[in-house]
């Protein structure tokens, strides 16, 4: 193997090491959250940084036709750091501030343990070539990226109900909701457009998912990221119901 060759098969793993790298910045500053300051604004950033690498690096590896077995192994090592721990950890430092209920906190650390087993049972799973089973880590990552940009920089007067025990056991709540959706087999629809056949027929999901999106950002612009998530959740459900029905 020339050297030529060598470097062009550690591309992808290069890229892939960036997402880890931004996954541990983004724990490093989501560990130092103080209320009311920006930490967690730059952690959520990070978080978003990794998965734009955490996209490209199986894009490159296509490209070059350098697809390894130990790079799918280093993608999902990465993912867990990115899309695990640093989520986990903002969300661990956002229950801590609640009053009175010291063991809140400690649900957040099941974020990263669940991240990582879906990552190791779905790693090899074939049946995820055009749609996903069960919510991805990295969407799941993209809630508390949301919730990380609101506690940092929407208005106070606007999120001041997330800041007391009510609004964060909720979000514990909706941690243990998505954690468990990580683990199960529930069919996701794929985010890509059929670009051979634009029609809204082969494309309905697609163009209803896009037209939410657009909404929510229009009108709920600090709680876009994490609702656009969760629509994408309810999306998937009805039409797996409405699949479902049809059979």
């Amino acid at each position: 193997m020339n050297i030529l060759q060598a470097i062009k098969r550690q591309i992808p793993n290069s890229i892939t090491l960036c997402n880890l790298i931004c996954g541990v910045l983004a724990t490093y500053y989501a560990i130092q959250y103080q209320v009311f300051d920006d930490r967690l604004h730059y952690a959520g950033w990070f978080i978003l940084l990794g998965i734009f690498f955490d996209f490209f690096d199986g894009l490159a590896a296509r490209l070059l036709h350098v697809s390894s077995d130990m790079g799918k192994e280093l993608d999902s090592l990465a993912d867990v750091i990115t899309s695990g721990v640093a989520p986990g950890f903002i969300l661990y430092e956002i229950l801590a501030t609640s009053d009175g209920l010291p063991w809140l906190k400690y649900l957040a650390l099941l974020m990263p343990a669940f991240a990582a087993y879906r990552l190791a049972k779905f790693n090899l799973d074939t049946r995820q070539s055009h749609s996903f089973l069960g919510l991805p880590a990295p969407s799941n990552a993209l809630i508390w990226v949301g919730i990380a940009f609101i506690f940092s920089c929407a208005p106070v007067e606007k999120v001041g109900w997330l800041f007391n025990n009510g609004g964060l056991i909720c979000l514990a709540i909706l941690s243990l909701l998505t954690n468990i959706l990580m683990i199960s087999e529930m069919p996701m629809f794929s985010l890509k457009f059929n670009f051979k056949d634009l029609t809204w027929k082969s494309n309905k999901i697609q163009y209803i998912f896009l037209t939410g999106c657009i909404l929510l950002i229009i009108f709920l612009l600090h709680y876009s990221i994490s609702i656009i998530i969760l629509w994408y959740i309810i999306l998937s459900l009805l039409t797996q119901k409405q699949s479902s029905t049809n059979e």
